[in-house]
């Protein structure tokens, strides 16, 4: 059998910068476990599954594997995926949606190929207590703590979120899916952020679209505006320029095509 494979970077308009996804656009869903063997011998955060939704043009069916476990949503695969649909198999519709785990994720494209994804917004609460394992995972001190999916540390300025350097084993003893890191961004940015999962099997992501839908709507009650360019300062970094509208989030951008291919299962030789 021979499966397509297409790897993207998203939230990027050049080549080796943003966040790579693997795509797999398929027919019909192959085993979870063979999904899972696949998204691990691919080895990057994630890999995104699409197929086709019957009796419904421009839907589809979705889902994303780390190299380790299953997760509920991931925004820079689906953009990936929706780059796919675009530049590689002809869809021509005004938007495709993506139904999930998560519900349905509606992915627009705009002028320039730049892609919105349309997601649920998910606000973080305050919290008091560290949990196990932070402060030392992180070498930092948060000046504050939110929970939602992720677990957010709110920190004075870009610079302490550039300059961390976390103990990924001790991270790993948060019981969350990822630690935001986030501060105040400059020049324009109005916030920055970095995100570490190592127990999902991502010690760092380099951009994080599903953190957003935690984030913008923290930054926007905090700086009081719905209209926000945020930028993941990970190694290979990456731009979102993201609204908050009610009760969901939209996050912009570009995405380029690294490589394609195709995966061969029971070959042998």
């Amino acid at each position: 059998m021979l499966l397509p494979l297409y790897q993207i970077d998203a939230f990027t308009d050049r080549p080796f910068a943003g966040n790579p996804a693997a795509v797999c656009p398929l027919t019909e869903w192959l085993p979870e476990a063979t999904m899972q063997a696949i998204a691990a011998e691919n080895n990057l955060a994630e890999t995104a599954f699409f197929v086709p939704r019957a009796g419904s043009e421009g839907e589809y069916e979705i889902r994303w594997f780390t190299p380790a476990v299953e997760v509920e949503l991931c925004g820079h695969a689906t953009l990936a995926s929706a780059h796919v649909l675009y530049r590689h198999l002809n869809f021509q519709g005004a938007q495709i949606v993506f139904h999930s785990k998560s519900g349905p994720l509606r992915v627009s494209r705009g002028e320039g190929g730049m892609l919105t994804l349309d997601f649920p917004a998910r606000p973080p609460h305050p919290i008091q207590q560290h949990p196990t394992g932070l402060l030392d995972g992180l070498r930092a001190t948060p000046l504050h703590l939110l929970a939602g999916p992720d677990l957010v540390c709110v920190f004075k300025s870009e610079a302490e979120v550039r300059a961390l350097h976390p103990n990924q084993s001790r991270l790993a003893e948060v019981e969350y899916r990822g630690i935001i890191a986030t501060a105040p961004g400059s020049d324009g940015v109005d916030f920055v952020s970095r995100f570490f999962g190592p127990r999902v099997g991502v010690p760092e992501d380099p951009v994080t679209g599903s953190a957003h839908t935690t984030l913008v709507p923290y930054w926007a009650a905090r700086l009081g505006k719905t209209h926000l360019h945020a930028r993941q300062v990970s190694a290979r970094g990456g731009d979102l320029w993201c609204e908050l509208r009610q009760d969901r989030v939209l996050m912009s951008g570009h995405a380029v095509t690294y490589l394609k291919g195709e995966i061969e299962l029971g070959q042998r030789a």
